[in-house]
């Protein structure tokens, strides 16, 4: 009896090395076919994103072709948990350790080399750049980790890269709710998105049970609401339509997509839940991530969602 138990754990332990060792192999295998270098930030028509693929659970920079879901993946070795660019310029959300949780907002050049460091409180969110590469904005959580839970609370910063000045948190800009001038301490701003005349954004506001999508003017430092229902706004590359996040439950949303000029909300065709702040691939197509991937689908609400990267995130295709 003693043998036979002998054996049959001798046997399991074979098989556990055996699943190990397949599981490295193709792990190795598919890190092989990374190649690793500073990425070009110029290269037109290249997807950037955030690799979620890497060992130890770290997320770092990488980019890839357009041609096939598996193509072949440049890793810049940049580690973010959020990203974002425009016009040669970066910004890589990354954590920073510590006894209490932070965040490295950092500017990059079009090689991924860090030009600037900003310390932020709290942990990473959302992050844009505008066409030009002259706006960046960040949104950082400094209370809760989800959009899901109440109670969160979230900086949401700006940044001129012309002349530096830098807006940690914007959330005291005057503000005017459905016309009339709008204080409240629960104010707190998300999601912000450039239009190209680098003066004009919208944002999402979030206010005693509301989540506005609202207007905002940098040189004159005001905003105002549009809309109610639009979590983590995403403008078109012709400035026509919003591409954002609409609450289809508790704790899950479906993207829409909204027509500025007629005020239009258009459901896309994927029906999972998405909580991420989309872009966009061309004026037709809006891109996500959902899943630990990254996909696509049409903004006009036809047809049905495509696989553009395999372990991916936070995705922006460099113009």
């Amino acid at each position: 009896m003693k043998r036979a138990l002998a054996l049959a754990l001798g046997l399991l332990v074979l098989v556990g090395v055996a699943v190990g060792y397949s599981t490295f192999a193709a792990d190795r295998n598919e890190e092989a076919t990374v190649e690793r270098r500073p990425l070009d930030l110029t290269a037109r028509g290249r997807l950037v994103f955030v690799d979620t693929n890497r060992a130890g659970g770290h997320r770092t920079v990488a980019d890839t072709g357009l041609d096939t879901p598996a193509a072949a993946r440049v890793d810049s070795g940049l580690r973010c948990e959020r990203f974002a660019v425009g016009a040669g310029t970066g910004v890589c959300l990354q954590t920073r350790g510590g006894p209490l949780p932070g965040t490295d907002a950092l500017i990059v050049d079009a090689n991924t080399n860090v030009k600037r460091r900003i310390e932020l409180a709290g942990t990473p969110s959302r992050a844009r750049v505008s066409a030009s590469g002259n706006m960046v904005s960040w949104t950082v959580f400094v209370t809760g980790e989800s959009y899901n839970k109440t109670g969160f609370s979230t900086w949401t910063g700006i940044l001129d890269t012309r002349t530096d000045y830098t807006l940690i948190n914007i959330e005291a800009i005057p503000l005017t709710v459905d016309g009339k001038p709008y204080h409240s301490a629960d104010v707190n701003y998300w999601g912000v998105t450039f239009a190209a005349d680098d003066n004009r954004f919208y944002a999402t506001v979030g206010t005693k049970g509301h989540t506005y999508l609202v207007e905002g003017d940098y040189a004159n430092w005001e905003a105002h609401t549009i809309r109610d229902g639009v979590e983590c706004p995403s403008l078109s590359p012709d400035g026509t339509r919003i591409a954002f996040k609409k609450r289809s439950g508790k704790s899950t949303w479906r993207l829409h997509v909204l027509d500025l000029a007629t005020m239009r909300e258009t459901p896309l065709a994927e029906h999972a839940n998405v909580d991420d702040q989309a872009a966009w691939l061309d004026d037709n197509t809006v891109m996500y991530g959902r899943d630990r991937n990254v996909y696509a689908v049409p903004a006009d609400g036809t047809g049905a969602p495509r696989l553009l990267v395999t372990k991916g995130a936070s995705p922006t295709l460099v113009r």
